[in-house]
């Protein structure tokens, strides 16, 4: 498979617009397109599942082995061309005490063989263009830069500027994209807003792919893209938490990382959907029940009248395994108080009381050592994963799932909770420990 990357300067610059507009653009066109998205985000492959018709998955070169890695890009196989966008800018990653940070799109460009094509924002520079990318191009000269998008061109003569730029520090110019507000993608409390919150954006995304085929020349694009490297064999999924797996799903609990249910399927696990928001409880003869993360915080007050679902739920934890994480480990708790201050009582499978209303940013790799079983993983293993959310905790005082640690190896608070068959963590699984 031939494969490109798209990366940028740093976030903000375009690439979820100018990697949305390309998948639709070469879908259109024809071209068997696949993505995935660097780094632990999980809403943009939701986005790009809506561009091209085709599932998108996560590749993390921090928290997945290199056999965790092949596997998932195996899964693209046939394809005539694999896109993957980047995060933030083409070098941001952890931290590795000095040395080059991992996570990057950069690793990931190294590690699969695939050309970058770095998007530039040229608001507030004209030829300097050329000495952004440049630098960018010379810091690792083991990364590829195939050549530069420029975004948000403001006019012909400013276009004419940047090309100058670009050509007097040797990138290739792969296309200037002029500046368009009403393409930019909208934010919210954590991230961006899901793909099935935008009932407009299949029109959203034709007006990029027009934007996009308008202003570049795909096939040229096309031909930057090169094979993909041969990587470490693949590695097998990990283990299902059960045979037969009751995992929620609406949107309230919206996330669990596709590579980790593709897998479970692979391994031979039976999955069955159910909505608490339709108040729908979990099957009664599955081995486990999965709460994914989500926006339960945004549903609060509706997920605590949910009768049938809470006694569904109550009632499976009496004999067995229940696992939530993140928004679905807020809602096995005690209590949770939304944006307003209004406490919503929970499942009270745990002890965890969480508040929206006193919202602070939790963001990082999670490194965890099991101090007790999860539904697949015995006591002890090591696994990695990754946390994002607002909520605090203002009570958790059952005993501690697990160590957890960031990517720099300093104690977190979120050690996740366990009371008899139920468990949950603040982190979402990525994979064990490498």
């Amino acid at each position: 498979m031939n494969g490109l990357i798209i990366s940028a300067t740093g976030s903000g610059t375009g690439k979820t617009t100018l990697t949305l507009g390309l998948l639709r653009a070469y879908h259109r066109a024809g071209v068997g397109v696949r993505s995935f998205k660097a780094g632990p985000d999980y809403i943009d492959p939701g986005f790009h599942l809506v561009a091209s018709g085709l599932p998108s998955a996560n590749l993390d070169s921090w928290a997945m082995p290199e056999g965790v890695m092949a596997r998932i890009i195996a899964g693209a196989e046939g394809a005539d061309l694999v896109i993957a966008e980047g995060a933030m800018g083409l070098f941001d990653g952890v931290a590795q005490n000095g040395a080059t940070a991992r996570g990057s799109a950069a690793d990931l460009s190294v590690l699969t063989g695939w050309p970058v094509v770095l998007v530039i924002d040229a608001g507030g520079q004209a030829q300097s263009v050329g000495a952004v990318a440049l630098g960018f191009a010379r810091l690792r000269p083991e990364v590829k830069i195939a050549g530069a998008v420029v975004n948000r061109v403001a006019s012909p003569r400013h276009e004419m500027m940047v090309r100058e730029g670009l050509a007097e520090a040797g990138i290739a110019c792969l296309g200037c994209l002029p500046r368009l507000k009403d393409l930019e993608m909208p934010s919210r409390h954590l991230g961006l807003v899901q793909a099935s919150e935008r009932p407009e954006l299949d029109a959203q995304i034709e007006a990029m792919a027009d934007l996009v085929a308008g202003h570049l020349d795909l096939a040229a694009l096309r031909a930057q893209a090169a094979p993909t490297r041969a990587l470490a064999g693949a590695a097998a999924p990990l283990t299902p938490p059960g045979q037969r797996i009751a995992i929620a799903r609406d949107q309230a609990f919206s996330f669990l990382y596709p590579h980790l249910l593709d897998g479970w399927r692979q391994a031979g696990a039976e999955i069955g959907f159910f909505s608490p928001l339709e108040d729908q409880s979990p099957d009664p003869t599955a081995d486990c029940v999965w709460l994914p993360g989500g926006y339960p915080e945004l549903h609060a007050g509706r997920l605590a009248g949910k009768a049938s679902f809470l006694k569904g739920l109550r009632d499976f934890a009496q004999t067995r395994p229940v696992h939530g994480e993140c928004g679905g480990y807020m809602v096995l708790g005690q209590g949770l108080v939304d944006k307003d201050g209004a406490r919503h009582a929970m499942a009270g499978l745990l002890g965890l009381e969480t508040s929206y209303a006193k919202r602070k940013m939790h963001l990082g790799y999670r490194h965890a050592r099991l101090l007790a079983p999860i539904p697949g993983q015995a006591e002890g293993a090591a696994l990695r994963g990754h946390e994002f959310h607002f909520s605090t905790i203002l009570s958790q005082p059952d005993a501690p799932l697990a160590r957890v640690t960031d990517a720099a190896g300093l104690s977190v608070v979120e050690t996740g909770s366990r009371r008899g068959y139920v468990t949950g963590t603040f982190f979402h699984l990525i994979a064990e420990d490498i």
